[in-house]
Parts: structure tokens; sequence; C-alpha cells
């Protein structure tokens, strides 16, 4: 199935980054200005400036965020910022957190994985993907020749034999171990044994890998390996690999902010919910409100609307999704929580066709959940939706059968951390 590969790493010189919380930053994607602007001011060395470089209004196809990053990249390694690794490893990577009271441990390891179309079914994805992203990280990849953020992963090894070899191999030192901005403890053991790295390839050849985030970099660095049509580490992506089964996997849900391109009153949009939903007026405040909804059944929702007033929406039992949903969507995909908000909503009560699904006038995803209220509140949107989490099993369910999630379907906390390490083509 997938194949993956050890790699000789980029990773922080400590003479120049004795504590990487100051360098490493969350995925590009989760990023915006005024975090880009923290990071820049935060250390001369922070990741930020490879990864997710300003843009400028001078900018031209000799210099811009690409060639600027390009540039810092040959500088740093130039002068001994970056140190790659003696031999080809495997890194064990470790994240403890909390959520909702509780603590986590989720145990990965980084590798490269060889890039094959999803045709072949050795990687599956499991959401669609937005083309404006796409065109951002290919000029990136094109100008750096490096990845710095990794994909993230999962295979559904219930055992979870190959974390614990990595980690019996690895000691009890790791090499990296700090603390992040949102307290997260984060360590890094490289395993170079080699009959160790071999006794964890055999185990892995026997799953595909489910991508949970970095589609963009996964289809981008295909496109990258085609054209280029050159062997050589071009083939591979950097990514951390999380079996299904590890008890620290969480996902949160993504939250939809709703503009209708229909006019009518909020009693004619409850009228047209009634045709699929049971709608009851809930009372309290935003965390009682989130928590009743956790305890609905499935497809269920949330909606607030500009009134200050929540909505709880639960599918009407007895209701055929099979006749209601796409005929030409699998089982799994059709029982979807947020197939059904899609379609059942978004489509046929408020009108929204995919080409307004793709922009952001119309239809915006956030986990900000009282932020969203504050955007409907002041007139940006009309509706906030809330969804509960999907579980794992929808995930792989959907991408073994061929299928992606809507956009933004997951989000997998905590996020990977970029900068660890480095896989650099050359």
């Amino acid at each position: 199935m997938a194949r993956i590969i050890p790699i000789r790493g980029l990773r922080y010189n400590p003479m120049f980054v004795d504590d990487l919380s100051l360098v490493v930053t969350p995925p590009y994607d989760v990023i915006d200005e005024e975090a880009q602007n923290r990071y820049y001011e935060r250390h001369p060395y922070n990741i930020i400036r490879l990864e997710y470089n300003r843009v400028y209004p001078e900018d031209n196809t000799q210099n811009n965020r690409y060639t600027r990053a390009a540039a810092t990249f040959r500088d740093w390694r130039a002068r001994g910022v970056f140190v790659r690794e003696d031999k080809p490893a495997l890194y064990l990577y470790e994240q403890e957190f909390e959520r909702g009271g509780r603590s986590y441990r989720r145990r990965g390891f980084f590798g490269a994985i060889r890039l094959e179309p999803y045709s072949t079914g050795t990687v599956r994805p499991h959401e669609e993907t937005l083309p404006h992203a796409k065109r951002d990280r290919y000029n990136l990849l094109r100008a750096c020749r490096a990845n710095f953020s990794p994909i993230f992963g999962l295979y559904a090894e219930k055992e979870l034999e190959t974390v614990q070899i990595l980690a019996a191999a690895a000691g009890i030192r790791p090499a990296v171990e700090f603390r992040d901005e949102g307290g997260q403890t984060h360590r890094l053991w490289p395993v170079t044994d080699p009959q160790t790295i071999n006794r964890v390839l055999i185990i892995l050849e026997r799953y595909p890998v489910f991508i949970a985030d970095g589609h963009h970099r996964y289809e981008t660095a295909l496109a990258y390996k085609e054209a280029c049509n050159a062997p050589g580490l071009q083939n591979c992506a950097l990514i951390v690999l999380v079996s299904v089964y590890d008890p620290g996997l969480v996902i949160l849900p993504t939250h939809r902010l709703v503009k209708s391109p229909r006019s009518s009153a909020l009693p004619d949009f409850l009228t047209a919910l009634e045709q699929y939903f049971e709608v009851i007026p809930a009372a309290g405040d935003l965390p009682a409100f989130l928590s009743e909804l956790g305890r609905r059944p499935k497809h269920s929702f949330g909606l607030y609307a500009r009134t200050g007033q929540f909505y709880l929406l639960s599918l009407k039992t007895g209701t055929d999704l099979d006749r209601l949903m796409p005929a030409d969507r699998s089982p799994s995909w059709r029982q979807l929580d947020v197939s059904v908000l899609h379609h059942l909503v978004f489509e046929k009560v408020l009108g929204l066709g995919r080409a307004q699904w793709a922009g952001e006038e119309y239809l915006k995803y956030t986990r900000e959940e009282e932020g969203a209220l504050a955007r409907v509140d002041a007139g940006e949107f009309d509706y906030a939706f809330f969804l509960n989490p999907p579980g794992v099993e929808e995930l792989v369910a959907v991408a073994e059968e061929g299928e992606r999630m809507p956009q933004k379907s997951t989000y997998f906390f905590p996020k990977l951390s970029t900068g660890l390490v480095i896989n650099a083509f050359d």
C-alpha cells in the first residue's frame, strides 16, 4: 500500500535556536495577518519567513513572497541555521495537550510518503479542496524545493505497534522538547536504527494512508512531481502519520456562516426548514446551547439568527435520506451530518450552489463560536450553523468508498507544528 520513506531531515541548529517555541508555527492555513506579524516579531529565524512570507504592494514576478522565502532558505542553510540528520530517520513525535478538561497524548512520526495519484488507492483524500490554496502552495514548493510543514496522515493500525517500536528504540530523553504558545508540549526523537525503521515500514505496507490535513499540500506536491518528471525526493512529501486508533486523536467541528441569496424573513426560513427538521427554540447562552447540541441525535444542528435566538434542528424521525440525498453519492457520504446540512439546508432551502460554496461571499467556515455570533449580529451573515464533530470512522468510511467530504468538514486538534522537521529535495 502506501510507501513511507525515512529522510535525512533538516532541523534547527541549537547553536542558533535553543528554544523551538520561538521559531515554530501552526500550519499556514490557520495563520491570519495578526498571527503572521506576531511570528515575524517573535524571532528572526521564525519559520513564518519560509512557510508564509509576507506580501507587499510592490511585489512582482522577480521579487515576491515565494522568491523571498527561497532566498531566506538558502541563506539560513548556508549559515548553518539548519542542520541535516546524519542518517535517514523516522521521527517519533508526541504532543500533549488539554481539551475540555481532559489531558491527551497523541503520538505519531515524521517521514516522507511516496507520491501517487489518488486513483491507486494507496493515498486517500477525505475532503474537497479549493484551487487558490493549491496555487499558493505550488508556487512556494517550486521556489524553495522543500516541504516546511507536514501532511497529516492517518492509518488504521489497531495494535499501535509502529509507535511502540519507535518509542522503544528512541529512549526516554527526546532530542526536542518545548511548550508552545497554546500550552501544548511537543517532543521529538529521531530514530535512525535501520532494523527498527525496517520493522515499522513492513507494518505500514499493510495500510493505505488517509489524509487528515494537508490535501492542498499533497495535491500540490503531486503536481510538482509530475511537472518535474524526475526521480528523487521530488517524488515524496513530508508527512506525520498517526493511527486512527491513537487515544489522543481529537476531531473538532468547523461551523458555517451563511448569507442567504434569497431574501426571506426568519419565520419563512424556519417554516421551510420544517419540511425536513424538527425546529426547536433553545434557551440559555452559547455554552449551554452547544452542550445541548452535543447531546442531540445524529443529523442535528445549531442555528443562530440575527434576532439573538438559538434554534436546534434535528432531522425528522423516519426521514429517508437515501431518497432525499444525491443518488450518485455513497451511503456513507449521504449519512454525514455535514452532507445533510449542505444538501438539504444550503442547496434545497437556501438555494446555495457549488459555485457559491467555493467563494467566501455566501459561505464562510469558522471555529470561532463567539465570533460567529458577533458576525451575524453585525449583519455580515444571516445565519450561523453549528455542527457536532464527525467521527474518525466516518472519515475512513467515506475515503474508502472513494469519496470526499465537503470542504472544512473536520478540524484535527491540535495542529501539527511547522518547522520541527524540513524535507529538502536536494
